[in-house]
C-alpha cells in the first residue's frame, strides 16, 4: 500500500496517492538479460535510442498496462527524476515496505564502525542476494485495498558481522560484485551480463551492436 512507503519517509518523498492505494514494485531477476533483453534488442534494434535496458523494461510494463483496459494504471520508472533532481520513487525503500528485499542500511548496525563517513544502503533479495535490480512502481490509483496485510521483507543478512561486511563491500568494492554474493543464491549474472553492467552506458550500444544511441 502507498501509506506504506509514505509512512517512513519525509512528506518530500510522499507519492500523491492516498495511503490504502494498490502498488506493485516490479523486480528484474539475472535471467531478465537473457529472456527479455536479448530478444528485444534483436528484434527493436532500430527504434533503440536510449538505455537498452530501460526501454526493454518500459516495453514489457506497457504490456502489463494493456492487460487493465478497465484500470488507470501509473508507472514509475526507476529512473525517472522530479524537476528538483530528486527520484521519483526511492526503489530500495519501496522494495524493503512492499516485503519483496531487505534495505540494509547504517541504522542496521548497532556498532557503527565507519564515524563521519558516508554509508549508503543496500537491498538484499533471499533468493537473489544482489544479483536482482528494482525497475519501477506500478501504481493502480482506483483500487483501495484497506485490508491488506504487509508482509515483513526477509532478513537473510542477519548477523553484525555480515551486514558490516555487506555494507564495507557495497561502499568501498561494490565494483568487485562481492556484496551480491553476501548470502548463497539461487542465480546470479552471466559472465555476458556482468560484463555489460561493467560497460559505461555510452560504450554498451557498441556491445551490442547497435548503432550510435543517445549521447
Amino acid at each position: 500500500k502507498v501509506g506504506w512507503y509514505n509512512a517512513v519517509l519525509q512528506p518530500a518523498f510522499h507519492l500523491p496517492y492516498p495511503d490504502d492505494t494498490l502498488a506493485f514494485v516490479v523486480l528484474s531477476t539475472p535471467s531478465m538479460f537473457d529472456k527479455a533483453l536479448k530478444p528485444f534488442v534483436n528484434k527493436e534494434r532500430l527504434k533503440i535510442i536510449r538505455d537498452p535496458v530501460d526501454q526493454c523494461v518500459s516495453h514489457h510494463l506497457s504490456f502489463v498496462k494493456e492487460k487493465f483496459p478497465d484500470q488507470k494504471v501509473d508507472i514509475i520508472y526507476d529512473y525517472e527524476i522530479l524537476p528538483n533532481r530528486k527520484p521519483k520513487f526511492l526503489a530500495q525503500t519501496a522494495a524493503h515496505v512492499a516485503g519483496a528485499a531487505y534495505y540494509y542500511q547504517r541504522k542496521d548496525v548497532k556498532l557503527d564502525p565507519w564515524g563521519k563517513k558516508k554509508i549508503y544502503g543496500v537491498c538484499i533479495h533471499p533468493k537473489y542476494g544482489g544479483w536482482f535490480a528494482i525497475r519501477a512502481l506500478l501504481l493502480f490509483p482506483d483500487i483501495q485495498v484497506p485490508l491488506l496485510e504487509q508482509s515483513a521483507p526477509i532478513d537473510c543478512v542477519s548477523t553484525e558481522e555480515k551486514r558490516i561486511e555487506l555494507l564495507e563491500q557495497f561502499n568501498f568494492h561494490w565494483q568487485d560484485w562481492s556484496y551480491r554474493d553476501i548470502i548463497e543464491v539461487k542465480e546470479r549474472y552471466s559472465e555476458e551480463q556482468k560484463a555489460y553492467f561493467a560497460t559505461p552506458p555510452a560504450e554498451r550500444f557498441q556491445l551490442l551492436g547497435l548503432p550510435g544511441g543517445a549521447q
